[in-house]
């Protein structure tokens, strides 16, 4: 028997009008599709798709039925193998699935529990989470309404009230609710506000913790696990979504308090992703509920860098982003407590679109005056305009060319150039080689080197020119940083590190514990990476060079070109060497 669950996933998961109009083509109308029946010959159309209910109907032949339906009756299989076929293309695993379903209730039975222990704590005496609520203008109802708890500065209080309750240890440490060190179990959340994830279904799957105070890290996310997968869910979604279908919009913030804030304040259609790093799962699953979406991250670096990300996994999705920039006040939390909901409404309106936003964010690095940074700005501007649709891309290169003054010819002969490479390059990523985007994904020469470090001290230690280039991912970045933190050598465990990492982090952690470096290599591979990183650096800069010599006006920049020559020259033999 295929658990409930696991269906209630994968029919969320999957979007019924992608899945119908790969056999039958749909005509757009509204929130509804039409299109000719494709179980019966019929010559006007009588087949609807409705992307609000996920349901379709034939008013000629009468079939209906959900996404599982259709493709149980459109390949004649038992439902088994709908499910079979729907869990491949949606990327859902289906090992265990079959006999695993009293695994998975325990397992939410035990966050359950967690979770009405964290409540009660937030409730039954004066309490730093509950002062630090109030202080935070958060009402008696919202927190109610979102099952905020509070995790004492207790090592053992939560371990002790769960194994009263029957529950394994074991079972606690893979749902990350208490870790184990030298022979000790202890709670991982501590002197934290918990505010539970709880999924459309209802299920409590995982947990988010702010420390009260000072410490780190800031927020403490579960461990991924069986029922809990951060990159298929969304917070506070379990509350909105009826709100987000009525706006036929969601507003999709950084954190918890946001969502908090902004569904207090009166801005219910509001969600927030789990961690900057938007997913394709997530846009999969928002666009069950509309396909207009409203990025409001926070007004920094990080959160407008993690806007840019998030913009084009949205857009291969289907869905229409823009991007609200935060005015006074880092964060939506901050904005709409000091300016309330009316200003807030008045940002969502005045949201940038998709391309504007990204042609925006690259020009402020840029000073439009200098003639060189004006060929760096359209070669940045042109390869973040790579995703779009030629039409749009055609809309957007006139505006580089009308700001910049390069003609529109040579704009878009560097976009086709950019397209084409990308289309003949589908796996693109080498074994060493590093993504200049800032994301949580490490490279494999990333994870070799933590790998060495985590083994034998003395690698943390890298070379100077090395150092600064050797991590370009966040967990990279992060794991590297945390090594470096530890003193004590002689005491430390991989529990210490783990307790200094976000969730994303620990998960190249895990990994690394069941990967295995050939014996006596390790200088080698140390070696190895070293030298990757110096190549890959010469290569960027060899590429960066290429793309300005080619771009020179050859009777303008004459000089210019002869330095560029030079410099090509250099580094292409430091390559050879």
């Amino acid at each position: 028997m295929i658990p409930r669950d696991y269906i209630t996933e994968l029919v969320q998961r999957s979007d019924i009008v992608d899945v119908v109009q790969s056999y039958v083509q749909l005509r757009h109308r509204g929130r509804t599709h039409t299109g000719l029946c494709p179980f019966h010959n019929e010559k006007t159309p009588s087949f609807v798709v409705s992307e609000t209910k996920q349901i379709y109907t034939c008013f000629g032949c009468g079939a209906t039925g959900d996404v599982l339906n259709f493709v149980e009756r459109y390949y004649s299989l038992d439902f088994k193998g709908a499910v079979e076929m729907l869990a491949k293309e949606y990327g859902i695993s289906l090992e265990g699935t079959f006999g695993n379903s009293e695994i998975k209730n325990e397992l939410y039975e035990i966050n359950r529990q967690a979770a009405r222990f964290f409540f009660k704590n937030m409730r039954k005496k004066a309490n730093p989470g509950y002062t630090y609520m109030k202080k935070r203008g958060i009402s008696e109802d919202i927190l109610n309404k979102f099952g905020i708890g509070f995790a004492d500065d207790s090592w053992t209080s939560l371990c002790d009230y769960m194994t009263g309750m029957g529950f394994k240890k074991e079972k606690l440490i893979e749902l990350g609710l208490i870790s184990h060190s030298k022979g000790r179990y202890y709670d991982k959340f501590r002197n934290r506000v918990i505010f539970p994830i709880i999924n459309t279904g209802g299920k409590v799957i995982g947990f988010g913790g702010r420390i009260i105070g000072i410490g780190e890290p800031k927020y403490l996310n579960s461990q991924e696990s069986n029922i809990f997968q951060k990159k298929n869910n969304l917070y506070g979604l379990n509350l909105s979504k009826k709100d987000v279908t009525n706006e036929d919009a969601i507003i999709l913030v950084e954190g918890y308090m946001d969502v908090v804030s902004l569904y207090q304040a009166g801005v219910r259609n509001v969600s927030a992703s789990l961690g900057t790093a938007l997913t394709e799962n997530q846009a999969r699953l928002i666009k069950r509920y509309t396909k207009n979406v409203i990025l409001s991250y926070d007004a920094d670096n990080a959160g407008q860098n993690a806007a840019f990300r998030g913009l084009d996994i949205l857009y291969d999705a289907g869905c229409r982003a823009k991007v609200l920039k935060v005015t006074d006040g880092k964060d939506p939390d901050e904005f709409i407590k000091k300016n309330g909901k009316k200003a807030f409404n008045d940002l969502v309106r005045a949201a940038v679109p998709y391309g504007d936003f990204k042609i925006n964010m690259v020009q402020s690095k840029y000073d439009l005056e200098n003639e060189q940074e004006r060929i760096d700005f359209i070669r940045e501007a042109v390869d973040a305009l790579s995703p779009m649709k030629p039409v749009e891309a055609d809309l957007y290169i006139k505006k580089l060319a009308k700001s910049t003054g390069i003609s529109e010819g040579a704009i878009r002969f560097e976009y086709s150039g950019n397209n084409s490479q990308e289309k003949g390059t589908a796996v693109r990523q080498k074994i060493y080689e590093s993504s200049t985007e800032e994301s949580h994904e490490m490279s494999l020469l990333e994870q070799d080197l933590i790998q060495l470090m985590i083994t034998d001290e003395k690698y943390i230690h890298l070379p100077e020119d090395v150092e600064r280039m050797a991590f370009e991912s966040i967990s990279g970045k992060q794991i590297y940083c945390a090594l470096k933190q530890i003193k004590d050598r002689s005491s430390y465990d991989i529990g210490q590190l783990k307790d200094l990492l976000d969730e994303e982090a620990v998960t190249y952690i895990d990994r690394m514990e069941n990967r295995s470096m050939p014996e006596g290599m390790e200088q080698k591979v140390f070696e190895d990476c070293i030298e990757s990183i110096r190549k890959n650096n010469l290569k960027k800069q060899e590429a960066e060079i290429i793309t300005k010599l080619s771009m020179a006006d050859e009777e303008e920049n004459q000089e210019k070109i002869i330095q560029f020559t030079q410099q090509l020259i250099e580094i292409q033999k430091k390559l050879k060497e």
